[in-house]
């Protein structure tokens, strides 16, 4: 009795939201301006997601020698304009890039961007234009990047000396697509926190806890999630991948934390030992990027918040801008 009444519960609820969509579906087919791009027979409800096989790449390539540079998609209840040709880039990053400053707010930027407050998405206006002022003037510039030119010459050092052992072996096998990786996390960390966390040379700990986070968020931000494409469908999380993303996100977020309050203890060591008073141009307390951005929320607190520095930290740490 229990399974057929659990049964009947879940066939009404599919029935509703299979309702939802088509209801949906039909408003979202009212034409809303003449003037729109050429784009292939759509099906209900999914739209144009049954086109997409892959690789992608050459799925959209094919529709464009179809239909031509520019054309319209239906991806669920969302409309995507796929621009093909140099010209149309252009003009849609010169003339309207304000236009198509903001990318679409999917789940992923949610729960594991701090709520779309990362660079990457971030809305535009004041806030982002504080976060691009941050990472050109002052993490990235040119004389920021030469004071870490050391450790990019370290790390490549570390990285051919590996490969030379390597080679030495029989047989003489090296996989380098995940060397060069490991060689941009740790330059990327170095700067970022002064810690070196890939390769099979690092055994810490803290930097396995870390390996395995950023893992799962790099595979949850690549996850195909049909919530982005049906936002009804967010009611039930039929797939568990906004779950996953929480759980994901407070485990990274309880890393970032620890990062921040170890490089606080840090300063705080080096100002006691200092004069007593703190010296913002002092360069012991400023050997990080993490550093850089706690001396900047001394001066303007109100925007230099510790949510603004760890998701500086995670994007350059996943570099996802």
């Amino acid at each position: 009795m229990e399974v057929t009444t659990l049964s009947n519960i879940i066939l009404c609820i599919s029935i509703v939201f299979l309702f939802a969509l088509v209801f949906k579906s039909i408003v979202q087919k009212r034409p809303t301006s003449g003037n729109l791009p050429p784009s292939p027979p759509a099906l209900p409800i999914i739209g144009h997601l049954h086109l997409l096989k892959e690789p992608f790449h050459r799925t959209l390539h094919q529709l464009s020698q179809k239909y031509g540079p520019i054309l319209l998609l239906q991806f669920g209840t969302g409309k995507v304009l796929i621009v093909s040709s140099a010209s149309a880039a252009e003009e849609c990053f010169t003339k309207n890039d304000i236009i198509f400053a903001n990318r679409p707010q999917m789940l992923a930027g949610k729960h594991l961007n701090y709520n779309y407050s990362t660079i990457g998405l971030a809305p535009y206006g004041d806030y982002w234009r504080n976060l691009k002022r941050l990472t050109t003037v002052e993490l990235f510039s040119t004389s920021r990047l030469a004071m870490f030119a050391s450790i990019r010459q370290e790390e490549v050092q570390l990285l051919l000396k590996e490969l030379f052992l390597a080679s030495t072996r029989k047989p003489a096998k090296v996989e380098l697509s995940s060397k060069l990786m490991d060689l941009v996390f740790n330059i990327i960390l170095r700067m970022l926190a002064g810690k070196r966390y890939y390769g099979k040379d690092v055994v810490d700990k803290k930097a396995m806890e870390f390996r395995d986070i950023m893992k799962e968020a790099t595979e949850l931000h690549g996850s195909t999630n049909l919530n982005d494409f049906f936002p009804v469908l967010q009611l039930v999380d039929f797939q568990g991948v906004e779950r996953k993303m929480k759980g994901t996100m407070k485990k990274l977020d309880k890393f970032l934390e620890f990062l921040l309050e170890e490089h606080r203890e840090m300063r705080a060591d080096s100002t006691h030992q200092s004069s007593g008073s703190y010296d913002a141009s002092n360069k012991a307390t400023k050997t990080t990027l993490i550093d850089v951005m706690l001396s900047l929320q001394q001066t303007e607190p109100e925007f230099y918040t510790d949510e603004t520095i760890k998701g500086t930290i995670l994007v350059r740490s996943m570099n996802l801008e």
